[in-house]
């Protein structure tokens, strides 16, 4: 029996949705494939007793798209769009030079940064992320299909959002898809907690998706060019052309709105948020939406970072300077990286870590002996440390690999409710009735998986896969 393909697009002349929807009837089975106009996209195959009703789960399902304002189109004639990035005019700063330890050039404009005790990631354009050492040796490096446009850690996840629309879990050996966002979200920035994805985009917007990659709810901004997005147990924040709004995370209800100047990159600390702007400050805000104070640097910020608790702010602006303030809004010192404007930035342990419009990820002494002897022009011999001449291929990260033996590692199991694919843990010493926030592009029904860990999330409820999964036989 002969293959029946039906291939749809939806494209919108002012840009909001480029997509396309294609669904492919082979005997009893059905497999549709959608996503952004250009990509791959994501693929799932669903079987059916027999080819009638596989053909009418079909037409169902192209129904619904054509009601939706979707069209019969031949693929390939339509282009992939461009990709929203951050442009920096950058310049170089006119401050004394900051002391740089070292420097790790990337190969392309770098905006993904994730510093902890042991490590230092950096992710780039080019969708490379190089994990270092905090003496710049290179330990490890991924490439996803698109560019890296950051990289957000969630209690011990981490994980990189990518300019092909998804999020990818950073947390075993092969980066897999944890949330593919919707074809239409032009996303900006994002942000994670307790499974909950935190989305702004080109349009302003702003998201908020759960663990099992389904929207909890959506709504526009107030402005455009939403830059900021920060999660906590109790809000989205959410930073625009306009100001900043602190939005229920249930709900999307909008709880505050506070007017600044056009937000170009946000940061948090457990009390406040912390706004850069195009209007040459830094914005403190408390949770409740009260503006508290303003840190004033000496041209757009597009960057910017805390030391704990606020105890310092960090900025980077677009002349290719830095500054620390200190917390009642006390410029300390300005410098320059040497290597180009932050695009992020991150501090631990007297040290501040940027990634810039160079590709760098430069590693900046920031302790105060160090700071007066750069205001003085002593800094030190920085070490110079390159990319590894060649790429490393694209992860395959829909690969499992198949084992015979369950090992110590928990057992899950992929089923239907609903129409809709749901893990569940079969080990014992777990809930059956609670779902497992699992990659959905591996996912197949009556499969058993072996994941390293399953733990619990902060509010309760479902359960996380951590690490590394591999297929039972």
């Amino acid at each position: 029996m002969s293959q029946e393909t039906t291939y749809l697009e939806l494209s919108e002349v002012d840009g909001a949705a480029h997509k396309f929807y294609e669904v492919v009837v082979d005997d009893a089975m059905m497999t549709v494939r959608y996503g952004r106009i250009g990509d791959q996209g994501q693929v799932k195959t669903t079987g059916y007793p027999d080819n009638a009703r596989a053909r009418a789960a079909a037409a169902k399902k192209i129904g619904d798209k054509v009601r939706k304002g979707y069209a019969p189109a031949v693929p390939g004639v339509r282009q992939k769009r461009a990709v929203s990035r951050r442009q920096i005019v950058s310049t170089r700063s006119t401050a004394r030079t900051a002391p740089v330890l070292w420097r790790y050039d990337s190969g392309a404009p770098a905006f993904g940064i994730f510093i902890d005790g042991r490590t230092c990631m950096v992710g780039n354009e080019r969708g490379v992320i190089t994990t270092l050492d905090h003496d710049a040796r290179v330990l490890d490096q991924v490439r996803l299909p698109d560019g890296v446009k950051c990289i957000v850690a969630d209690d011990a996840w981490i994980y990189a959002g990518c300019d092909d629309g998804n999020v990818y879990d950073l947390s075993g050996k092969i980066p897999r898809v944890a949330y593919a966002i919707a074809p239409d979200i032009d996303i900006y920035w994002l942000d994670i907690h307790d499974g909950v994805l935190g989305v702004s985009d080109a349009d302003g917007g702003i998201a908020a998706i759960d663990h099992e990659d389904e929207f909890l709810w959506r709504r526009p901004g107030r402005g455009r060019s939403a830059w900021m997005v920060r999660c906590d147990t109790d809000a989205v924040y959410h930073g625009d052309s306009t100001g900043v709004s602190g939005y229920d995370w249930r709900t999307g209800q909008e709880l505050w709105h506070t007017r600044t100047g056009s937000v170009l990159f946000g940061w948090q600390e457990r009390d406040a948020v912390f706004a850069g702007t195009a209007t040459r400050e830094v914005v403190r805000i408390g949770k409740d939406g009260r503006a508290a104070r303003t840190y004033r640097a000496d041209a757009p910020v597009f960057s910017c970072a805390t030391a704990e608790d606020g105890r310092y702010v960090f900025a980077g602006d677009s002349q290719s300077s830095i500054y620390c303030f200190a917390e009642d809004g006390t410029r300390l010192w300005k410098l320059g990286t040497g290597c180009g404007s932050a695009y992020s930035m991150q501090y631990h342990e007297q040290r501040l870590y940027v990634v810039t419009t160079s590709g760098h990820l430069a590693c900046i002494d920031a302790s105060e002996p160090a700071i007066r002897a750069a205001e003085a022009g002593s800094v030190p011999e920085v070490v110079d440390v390159k990319a590894p001449a060649r790429l490393p291929e694209p992860a395959a990260f829909t690969q499992v690999e198949v084992v015979g033996d369950a090992g110590n590692d928990v057992m899950v199991e992929c089923i239907e409710q609903g129409g809709r694919l749901r893990v569940h843990v079969l080990s014992t010493g777990y809930r059956r009735d609670w779902s497992v926030q699992f990659p959905k592009g591996i996912r197949e029904p009556g499969a058993r998986y072996l994941v390293t860990e399953v733990r619990e999330s902060g509010r309760g409820g479902f359960y996380r896969a951590y690490g590394d999964i591999r297929r039972l036989r």
